[in-house]
């Protein structure tokens, strides 16, 4: 599909994307993002002026999915680009450098976010003038931002055509407008097959533990009016058992040219459940989301906190002094996807030939 087709569908959607749902933006040189914390019971937005600001939202989460914080840590150099006190290119650079490992250790398992970083910093390496730099990349990371969500508008028109009027879709965890800049990967292909005219409805699994399905799937979904339904994760296998899914789609936070997925942990189970029950399982993520250079030992899977397992909402649930072990992206193998849907198009195995040529095609 042409970019001219894709930018009049986004003029189309401004209203409904942009309304509550812009999750991180550029305004008046300040980063504006959506708390997600704090959601579904309050919508609040914050705003940020240092780029360790948005380092520490990054990393408790204020913002998450793979899009949105590859987006949001181009905005923080951007702040650390407008707070360098530099008067030459060198030492510009060098305040730069301590920004994006500063942002690059929040998250070290989306590839996005490394993706984000190093677009800026090769930006910043092209001019020699510091004001132009400094300008070059606010521009560039604003740039980022409504490419996003084109991209992820082409994405859902070819995921679209992979499901069938009267669907019912489940999916893990929240890849929606909340995990992008404003329209999302796996919620995105949902949302797209909506307006192609198909009735669809929605599982979504709760997504212990920090329950993005619940608060963020749920809460985009009845936002947009879409039909959902929310399970517990334990009632997966249950679901599929009765016949009540007929698909499922989720987003990804790196995927290898092998085609071993890493998502949120509990995403390898919903696809053993899904290939034990035959039903197709689909991954939706752009191109920026590939890394083509690891293999799946590689992967540093992060470990999070153990409070956010033995308590909800500040209220505890284990003992005190019990071991918990919580990892926060699990690995899906290529084996149990049915395929991987990008603004490239779609990626069925063997994916080490196919998503190659998917790159081949945007050369």
């Amino acid at each position: 599909m042409g970019y001219g087709r894709s930018t009049s569908k986004l003029a189309k959607l401004t209203t409904k994307i942009y309304s509550s749902l812009r999750t991180v933006e550029w305004k008046n040189n300040a980063v504006v993002m959506i708390d997600q914390t704090k959601l579904p019971n309050k919508l609040v937005f914050v705003k940020f002026t240092d780029y360790q600001d948005v380092a520490n939202a990054i990393r408790t989460l204020v913002v998450r999915g793979a899009p949105a914080i590859g987006v949001s840590g181009a905005f923080g150099l951007a702040l650390a680009a407008l707070q360098s006190k530099a008067k030459t290119k060198e030492k510009l650079l060098e305040d730069l450098e301590k920004a994006r490992k500063a942002l690059f250790e929040t998250r070290p398992t989306a590839v996005n976010l490394a993706w984000g970083l190093n677009k800026i910093m090769d930006v910043a390496k092209k001019d020699r003038d510091v004001p132009k730099i400094k300008e070059s990349i606010i521009q560039t990371a604003k740039k980022m931002a409504e490419e996003d969500i084109e991209t992820n508008m082409i994405m859902g028109k070819h995921g679209s055509k992979l499901f069938e009027n009267n669907d019912t879709i489940m999916t893990h965890c929240n890849a929606g407008a909340l995990a992008t800049v404003g329209y999302g990967t796996a919620l995105g292909v949902i949302r797209a097959t909506k307006e192609s005219g198909k009735k669809i409805k929605v599982i979504a699994t709760e997504t212990r533990p920090i329950m993005q399905g619940s608060r963020l799937t749920a809460f985009e979904l009845k936002h947009d009016g879409i039909d959902v339904s929310l399970i517990p994760d334990t009632a997966v296998g249950y679901v599929m058992s009765k016949g009540l899914v007929t698909k499922v789609i989720v987003g990804a936070d790196r995927i290898l040219r092998t085609g071993h997925v890493f998502n949120k942990i509990g995403t390898y189970q919903v696809a053993t459940m899904a290939k034990q029950h035959n039903i197709p399982f689909y991954v939706a993520a752009p191109l920026s989301t590939f890394d083509r250079k690891s293999n799946p030992d590689d992967v540093i899977i992060e470990q999070r906190k153990a409070s956010e397992v033995t308590g909800i909402a500040g209220k505890k649930t284990a003992p005190d002094g019990i071991n918990v072990i919580n990892p926060a992206f699990d690995m899906t193998p290529p084996e149990l996807i049915t395929g991987i849907i990008t603004e490239a198009g779609v990626a069925k195995p063997p994916f080490e030939e196919s998503i190659k040529k998917l790159f081949k095609s945007r050369m």
